[in-house]
C-alpha cells in the first residue's frame, strides 16, 4: 500500500482502490479528487496555475462522490488538464439532495512534465463507501483503469 497526505490506495487486482480522509466531508472529497489525479500522475508536479470551478448535484452522497470525480475526470479529458488544488466551497441540502461547489486549479498537460502512469476510464460505485467518524470521514470508491 502506498501512504499519501490525505489519501492511500488499497489493495485491488485490476482497479485502483482509494480511501480518501478529511476531517469532515468536503475534506474527504478534496482527497478524494487528488488519489484520483495521483493515479494518473505525479500530482506535486502539477502547478495549480490555471483556477476553474465546478457544481455537481446528486441524490445522496454516493452519488456526490460519483458526480464530483466524474465531472473532474470529464474536464480534464475535454480541456486536456491535470488538476492537483481542489477547495470545496460548500455541500447544501438542495430539495433534490445535494448540491457541491469547488474551485480547482491545475495546468495543461504536458509529456515531458507530467509523468503519465494509468489513465482513469471511469468511477464505480462497487465497494463505494463513506464513513464517518467524530472528526473524521472516509470514502472509499475504486477507479476503473
Amino acid at each position: 500500500m502506498t501512504k499519501k497526505s490525505g489519501f492511500e490506495f488499497l489493495e485491488h487486482m485490476a482497479d485502483a482502490y482509494v480511501a480518501a480522509y478529511g476531517r469532515d466531508l468536503a475534506e474527504a472529497f478534496e482527497n478524494a479528487a487528488a488519489a484520483m489525479f495521483e493515479v494518473m500522475t505525479e500530482i506535486e508536479r502539477v502547478k495549480p496555475e490555471v483556477e476553474d470551478y465546478i457544481e455537481v448535484e446528486a441524490t445522496d452522497e454516493y452519488a456526490l462522490l460519483y458526480n464530483w470525480l466524474e465531472a473532474l475526470l470529464v474536464k480534464s479529458e475535454i480541456n486536456e488538464m491535470l488538476y492537483s488544488k481542489f477547495e470545496i466551497s460548500e455541500i447544501t441540502r438542495t430539495n433534490d439532495g445535494l448540491k457541491l461547489k469547488a474551485r480547482i486549479w491545475g495546468e495543461k498537460f504536458n509529456s515531458k512534465k507530467h509523468q503519465q502512469k494509468v489513465g482513469v476510464k471511469a468511477i464505480t460505485y462497487h465497494q463505494m463507501e463513506i464513513i464517518r467518524e467524530p472528526n473524521k470521514t472516509t470514502v472509499k470508491f475504486i477507479l476503473d483503469i
